[in-house]
């Protein structure tokens, strides 16, 4: 290895700090210098390189196409590194395993199962982070998160775990005998988001719902909006997955239904080795996935088209299935 002819160790640690964080401050807090510093190497770093690696977005900070391609292969590096220097030191397996979920699929799929795991690796010591906020991943972070979205996440390990898509859902009683063929028809009533996230008034936005808005909207965690959608206090937009048995008992209604290619739940890491507890977490993930119950396929229709259901009765019989925070 021609070792004169690599940059400083320090610049490139200061651009991988910057790429994980997202932020110069953040970078500077995470590397223990100020972001003057950080701004400093990076800017030393591209002159060396005589490539552009940053841009700036509005007050935030992005990442050329250039730059995307190097901070994937340098955090890769540096985490394979850590991974390494924490194995000879012995620290690895004494550090907990560290999980990030979304709060509903935590409290419908995942914490349900979480006994198969601590029965099978009693050994493991298991931290779980519900939140709909996008949580660091490497050794200074998480080890392992399940995020829903397309799995279009450049820099990460990721791999497709539950197929879904988003439903609008409602109670059969919140709806009484109205008919619902446009979303404005329902706008009256009350609705339910998710805390933290714009689920709702995203949907609303991206169907075409920009003069009007929902009346009464209800922010609460994502792990109490199923059953308050069953009890009939609003209508809310869920994977289907999680509730594919109320639909086919007819306890909630399919209002709409969102339809992506590839959309679901996704297992993610950062690039690099994963630790043996780790490893273990996510071929069980695997197992459990492929075992579970309602795990639908994704369709081949156009991503982004919407298939709008012909209102059913509370006794008729839902229509064909195909099922979020992250």
């Amino acid at each position: 290895m021609r070792w004169q002819e690599l940059p400083p160790l320090n610049a490139l640690r200061a651009f991988a700090a910057l790429a994980e964080a997202g932020s110069l401050s953040a970078a500077g807090s995470a590397l223990n210098v100020s972001h003057a510093a950080i701004s400093q190497q990076i800017r030393g770093l591209e002159e060396r390189l005589e490539v552009r690696l940053v841009c700036r977005e509005g007050r935030r900070i992005g990442l050329t196409p250039d730059g995307q391609r190097l901070a994937q292969v340098l955090i890769g590096a540096f985490g394979e590194m850590v991974t390494a220097l924490e194995s000879l030191a012995g620290t690895a397996a004494a550090r907990p395993l560290r999980i990030t979920a979304t709060p509903s699929l935590t409290a419908n799929w995942l914490a349900p199962r979480l006994a198969d795991f601590r029965a099978r690796h009693a050994d493991v010591e298991l931290m779980l982070n519900p939140t709909v906020e996008v949580a660091p991943l490497g050794p200074d972070g998480f080890d392992l998160a399940i995020r829903f979205g397309d799995g279009n996440w450049p820099g990460l390990e990721v791999e497709p775990l539950l197929p879904t898509g988003i439903v609008i859902l409602a109670a059969p009683g919140l709806l009484g005998d109205r008919i619902v063929g446009n979303p404005r028809d329902v706008l009256d009533l009350p609705w339910l988001q998710e805390l933290g996230t714009g689920e709702v008034s995203d949907w609303l936005v991206r169907h075409g719902v920009t003069e009007g808005r929902v009346r009464r909207l209800t922010h609460m965690p994502g792990n109490y909006i199923l059953d308050a959608i069953r009890r009939g206090e609003g209508i809310g937009a869920f994977a289907r997955i999680f509730a594919e048995d109320d639909i086919a008992t007819g306890r909630l209604r399919v209002l709409f239904e969102d339809i992506h290619p590839g959309s679901g739940y996704h297992l993610v890491s950062a690039p690099g080795v994963l630790r043996p507890p780790a490893r273990a977490f996510a071929a069980w993930l695997r197992r459990q996935a492929g075992t579970g119950h309602s795990v639908a396929a994704p369709t081949s229709l156009d991503a982004g088209q919407l298939r709008r259901q012909r209102p059913v009765s509370d006794t008729a019989k839902p229509a064909d299935r195909i099922g979020r925070a992250p």
